[in-house]
């Protein structure tokens, strides 16, 4: 018997349990998994054992036969006009693939993608079937068994979450379906989204407000993943009551009242990442015995750096121009240029050795840029001034832009690990929620209060105690900074513009600050994505736009893109893997639909 097309295993129970148990075709053949369940894992330290490996494979990379190439680096950023595919010209592949929109069902990485989102389903539901077992045993307490419920539901819902943003037509797998039941041809032409909400409702309901282990679910990140499945599905109405509760009301799993953090790089800084802006967040440590280098990527990326040179030099994921042209202000008032800030770029040193002189742009700019984005001349967080790319790698291919939201700095734990980090990966943080609640208002609430959330965000930016300083000695960067600013920041507040230019003025004003707050995140492709659900060819219109202008850049000769076409209808999906279409057989026919306008 083949796998089912969930790739249905217990890795959860090997890899917290240390069982040893084969993964091969007959594993499906083998006595019900309840057989195992009842035995040795049937107790409250079993069942804790098994949801421990559900959330082990949020980081969507490296297990489960699964490796970079299915990262969301690549699905979220690289496929948006945050991103370029770096590093040497031929170089990791098939990436260019879904940079160029040329990718197919059978391309590389995506059937990766599904399975290890599914693996991470099957795991949610490891859980809930042992469960019951574990209670008729009384082994756990009613309150326990609850709340391990209730984080497998969450769990499950994240899972399923993230395959329907790549695929949007999935099947929804609960815990009735097993290779016991012989249930598991599930089609993918009902809507998975009353499900996933099921599950965060319930997960909303029961999980409790706080916990004794930081990176557990509480009640109120259940909240705010249903607020997420109501954007991607433009039901306003009924994410604003939950936004304004959480608003108001919500706590961290440490207990701390949900607010931005006072400093905007805290949110990617492993000594201050359980502060109040981590809604939930991916786990990551190093030298940590997990094994491969010394530690754990963020959310798939391996580019966490150091790696090839004196700091995180190494280009896997590399900013565009385009994002980093959308951090131009306007001098006079410090607002974005939201329709004008593609006119030019910003001054760079495509083409510029390292060992030739080079003025950084002198414009004004947005503050978050130099927290983003690694630019030449500038203080790269404390491991020195960013030399530029052409010492090290091929500027030609991904531009002349170094990422930075994932590099630990040097005096950090785990700052210099090769390519890993100590840093947590934020799936939502306040931030998010403060934008998605602006996006609320502009549709069915007020304008002027979409404008304070969206001020309230841009504040932060605005102060000068959180922009990039220079240091006091170039030399060593350690020694710390002084507190002259390293380029030419201005930020500003909106003042009745919202109200002043109308509704479309405020939509389009929300979308771009979410651009600016979260670049290079891993969320612009989705959000392009939602953006097109209430503006038909929005998404087209944007990226087709986007790849003019990198292909235009002067001596930019990043072929990937050349002839590259986002194709309206077709690519704001991804494409069902072909493998998962061929095992989804049952007596002659598919069980699974491919996406439209796919082979």
């Amino acid at each position: 018997m083949k796998l089912s097309i969930f790739s249905i295993k217990t890795l959860a129970v090997l890899a917290a349990l240390m069982f040893s148990t084969s993964c091969s075709d007959d594993f499906l053949n083998r006595d019900p998994k309840g057989a195992l369940f009842s035995g040795s894992l049937a107790n409250e330290a079993g069942v804790n054992g098994l949801l421990i490996g559900a959330y082990s494979l949020l980081n969507h990379g490296g297990t489960d036969g699964s490796g970079w190439h299915s990262g969301l680096w690549i699905f979220g950023g690289v496929a948006s006009d945050d991103a370029h595919t770096g590093t040497e010209a031929g170089a990791l592949q098939p990436v260019p693939e879904f940079e160029a929109y040329i990718h197919t069902s059978a391309t590389r990485g995506l059937n990766d993608r599904w399975k290890v989102l599914f693996a991470g389903v099957q795991r949610a539901n490891d859980v809930l079937r042992l469960l019951p077992t574990v209670i008729e045993n009384k082994s756990v307490s009613e309150a326990a068994a609850r709340q391990i419920e209730a984080e497998a539901r969450f769990l499950r819902g994240i899972y399923h979450l993230n395959a329907a943003l790549m695929w949007r037509n999935i099947p929804y797998v609960d815990e009735t379906i097993s290779a016991a039941a012989g249930n598991y041809f599930v089609s993918n032409e009902q809507s998975p989204w009353p499900s996933i909400e099921a599950d965060f409702s319930f997960a909303a309901d029961n999980l409790t407000a706080t916990k004794s282990e930081v990176g557990r679910a509480n009640s109120w990140a259940a909240k705010c993943f249903l607020v997420k499945c109501y954007m991607f599905q433009n039901k306003h109405a009924e994410a604003k009551p939950l936004l304004d509760d959480i608003i108001a009301n919500g706590v961290t799993s440490n207990g701390l009242k949900y607010n931005l953090n006072e400093h905007y790089f805290d949110n990617f800084r492993p000594s201050t990442k359980h502060g109040p802006e981590q809604v939930f967040a991916v786990m990551h440590s190093v030298n940590d015995g997990a094994g491969g280098q010394r530690g754990t990527n963020p959310s798939g990326d391996a580019n966490a750096g150091p790696y090839g040179g004196p700091f995180p030099t190494y280009g896997f994921y590399q900013p565009s121009f385009t994002l980093v042209n959308s951090y131009k202000t306007d001098p006079a008032t410090g607002l974005p240029l939201i329709d004008t800030f593609n006119a030019s770029d910003i001054k760079h040193d495509l083409g510029i050795l390292s060992s030739q002189p080079f003025e950084p742009y002198t414009g004004t700019l947005d503050s978050r840029l130099d927290w983003t984005v690694g630019r030449r001349g500038i203080p790269y967080l404390d491991w020195g001034i960013n030399p530029g790319l052409a010492w090290v790698r091929q500027q030609s291919v991904g531009g002349p832009y170094l990422h930075i939201k994932f590099a630990n700095p040097q005096s950090e734990p785990g700052g210099r690990e090769v390519q890993s980090t100590a840093n947590t990966y934020n799936l939502i943080r306040f931030a998010d929620v403060l934008l998605w609640a602006a996006e609320v208002e502009v549709e069915v609430g007020s304008l002027q209060q979409a404008e304070t959330y969206v001020n309230k965000v841009r504040a932060r930016a605005a102060n000068p105690a959180t922009w990039v300083k220079k240091y006091i000695d170039n030399s060593d960067p350690l020694k710390g900074v002084t507190d002259e600013p390293a380029a030419n920041y201005k930020v500003g507040l909106y003042n009745g513009e919202f109200q002043a230019k109308g509704k479309s003025f405020a939509r389009e004003a929300v979308r771009f600050e979410r651009k600016l707050e979260l670049g290079m995140e891993h969320h612009r492709f989705f959000d392009l994505q939602r953006y097109d659900l209430a503006e038909k060819g929005y998404m087209a219109k944007t990226l087709n736009s986007y790849i003019q202008h990198e292909v235009n850049v002067p001596n930019f000769n990043h072929y990937y893109m050349v002839g590259a076409k986002f194709t309206q209808d077709k690519n704001e999906l991804y494409p069902i893997p072909l493998e998962q279409i061929d095992l989804s057989v049952s007596n002659g026919e598919k069980t699974l639909r491919q996406n439209p306008n796919y082979n």
